[in-house]
C-alpha cells in the first residue's frame, strides 16, 4: 500500500521527485509557499539550466527524457569572446553537448505532466514549521496566525537553499549546518532574437566573455533568443554598486563587452530593472530524521551555478534515493540513512567544483596557456582514453561520482603542472616526448 508523501517545494526537483514516487504507487502531494508555478513570470532572476548526463538519466527514468530535449538546445562548445576575438573550446572529447533548457519552462512542463499522473499541488501553502518526529506540517496564511496541521507517514523538504523543513531539522541536537556567499552577485539579462527571426548568436554555444574578475555568459533559448547572466561583485571599482547611472552601464559594456552591447537594444532597461541576486553556497548533516523527514537538491545542498550542476546534482539524489528504496522497500528509515551518506560526500564535492569553477570561467579561459593546456589534456585523452578522462568529462559526461571526479581532477592537475611547466611547451605540446611524460606521470601516481 502506498505512502501519503508530502514534498514541500514545486520547483524542478521537487516536482521530479513526486512524479518518480507516484510512479511507484504512493499518495503525493507537494506544498508550494507561492501561487501556481504555471503563472509566474521567471524572468530577471533565473539563471538558465544546463542539462548534462545525470540529469538526463533521471528524466530518462521517469520517460521525460524525450518529452523535454524538444524543447532543449544542446551546446557543443564554449565560445569565449575576448575583446578582440573568439575562441572556441569544445566541451566534451567525443562531441558530447550540454543542454540549454528554459528554467522557468521546464519547470511548469513538469508541474503538467505531474498533475496528469494524480500528484496533488497545494499552492499558496507556506510551511512554517515542520514536527520531524510526528511527521506534520505547520501552515497558515501568515506565519503570526493559527496554524493548520498537515500529517503524512513521510516528508521531503524540496524547498530550495533557504528550507523551512531544513530549518526544522535544526533545531534537532547535533544539526550541522553552514552557509556562505560569493562576493560576487548576477543580474539577468537578454539578447533577443533578430528582427527577421533566429538567432544573434551561435546557438549551439555556451557563450563566455571572461574579465577575471567578472563576466558575462549567455545560453541560448527556443525563441531565438539568449538569456544572459553579468556576474560581477557587489562592491569595488567594477562592481554592481559602482555602475548606477544609464550612462554608467553603456559606459560599461562599451569598454568591457563590446559585442554583446550591439546586441542587447534592451540593456539599460533591463540592467535597471531586474535585480540584484546573491550567490550561496549550504552545507548541512544530517539530511533525514529516521523515516519521517529528509532533505533533497538544494535543501540539502545549494551551490554556485558554475559547473551547471545544481539541476543535475538534484536529479542525481532523486536516482540514488529511488535506488535505495528498492534496496530497502519495507524500511524507509535504512533506506533514507543509505541515501544521505551516499549523496553527502557528492554534494560536498561539487560545492568544492562549482567554487573552483568561477575562477576557471572568468579568468583562465582568457589564459592562452589555460586554453593550451585544455588542448593537451583533450589530445591526450582522445588517444588513450582508459588513461585519462578529463575533469569537465568526468562531472558533466559520466556517471561516476562527483568525489572521485574532485579526487582524480586533483591528482590530473598535479600531472599537468608539471607538463605545462616543460620548457617550450607551446612548441612541442603534441610531440610523443610530452606523450610520454604523461603517461609516466600516471604511472607515477599510480593510475587514475
Amino acid at each position: 500500500m502506498g505512502k501519503s508523501i508530502a514534498i514541500v517545494g514545486s520547483g524542478l526537483v521537487g516536482t521530479v521527485l513526486a512524479i518518480a514516487l507516484k510512479q511507484q504507487g504512493h499518495n503525493v502531494f507537494v506544498y508550494e509557499k507561492g501561487d501556481d508555478i504555471r503563472t509566474i513570470d521567471f524572468s530577471g532572476r533565473s539563471i538558465n539550466l544546463a542539462l548534462s548526463e545525470r540529469g538526463w538519466k533521471m528524466l530518462n527514468r521517469v520517460g521525460l527524457e524525450e518529452k523535454i530535449r524538444q524543447f532543449g538546445i544542446p551546446m557543443y562548445q564554449r565560445a569565449i569572446h575576448h575583446i578582440a576575438k573568439e575562441e572556441k573550446q569544445p566541451y566534451g572529447i567525443h562531441g558530447e553537448a550540454i543542454w540549454a533548457v528554459s528554467r522557468g519552462g521546464l519547470n511548469k512542463k513538469l508541474v503538467e505532466w505531474a498533475e496528469e499522473l494524480g500528484v496533488q499541488f497545494v499552492f499558496n501553502t507556506p510551511i512554517w514549521s515542520v514536527d520531524t518526529k510526528k511527521g506534520v506540517l505547520y501552515t497558515s496564511e501568515q506565519e503570526y496566525q493559527e496554524w493548520k496541521a498537515l500529517a503524512h507517514d513521510v516528508i521531503f523538504g524540496a524547498d530550495g537553499a533557504y528550507s523551512k523543513v531544513r530549518s526544522s531539522l535544526q533545531r534537532r541536537s547535533r544539526f550541522e549546518y553552514q552557509q556562505s556567499y560569493l562576493p560576487i552577485a548576477y543580474k539577468e539579462l537578454v539578447i533577443p532574437a533578430k528582427k527577421e527571426g533566429g538567432f544573434a548568436l551561435n546557438e549551439n554555444s555556451f557563450h563566455i566573455w571572461p574579465r577575471k574578475d567578472f563576466m558575462l555568459i549567455a545560453l541560448p533559448n527556443m525563441d531565438g533568443s539568449f538569456t544572459c547572466t553579468l556576474f560581477m561583485p557587489y562592491i569595488g571599482e567594477v562592481s554592481f554598486d559602482s555602475i548606477q547611472s544609464e550612462e554608467a552601464v553603456i559606459a560599461f559594456f562599451q569598454t568591457h563587452f563590446p559585442d554583446a552591447l550591439q546586441l542587447m537594444p534592451d540593456l539599460v532597461a533591463l540592467y535597471t530593472t531586474n535585480p540584484v541576486n546573491s550567490l550561496v553556497t549550504t552545507t548541512c548533516f544530517p539530511w533525514v530524521h529516521k523515516d519521517k523527514v529528509a532533505l533533497i537538491g538544494d535543501a540539502a545542498h545549494a551551490v554556485v551555478p558554475f559547473y551547471g550542476q545544481g539541476l543535475n546534482a538534484g536529479l542525481e539524489d532523486v536516482y540514488v534515493l529511488l535506488d535505495c528504496l528498492a534496496d530497502d522497500p519495507g524500511d524507509w528509515e535504512q533506506a533514507l540513512d543509505t541515501y544521505q551518506h551516499a549523496r553527502k560526500v557528492n554534494a560536498d564535492a561539487i560545492a568544492e567544483l562549482s567554487y573552483r569553477n568561477f575562477r576557471e570561467m572568468s579568468e583562465q579561459t582568457a589564459n592562452p596557456m589555460f586554453l593550451l593546456r585544455k588542448k593537451i589534456e583533450s589530445s591526450f585523452a582522445k588517444k588513450y582514453p582508459d588513461l585519462w578522462l578529463p575533469l569537465y568529462d568526468r562531472v558533466t559526461f559520466s556517471e561516476g561520482s562527483y568525489q572521485e571526479a574532485l579526487a582524480i581532477g586533483d591528482q590530473q592537475a598535479e600531472i599537468m603542472d608539471v607538463i605545462m611547466a616543460t620548457a617550450e611547451i607551446e612548441n612541442q605540446w603534441d610531440s610523443l616526448e610530452i606523450e610520454e611524460r604523461i603517461k609516466q606521470l600516471i604511472k607515477e601516481n599510480r593510475g587514475f
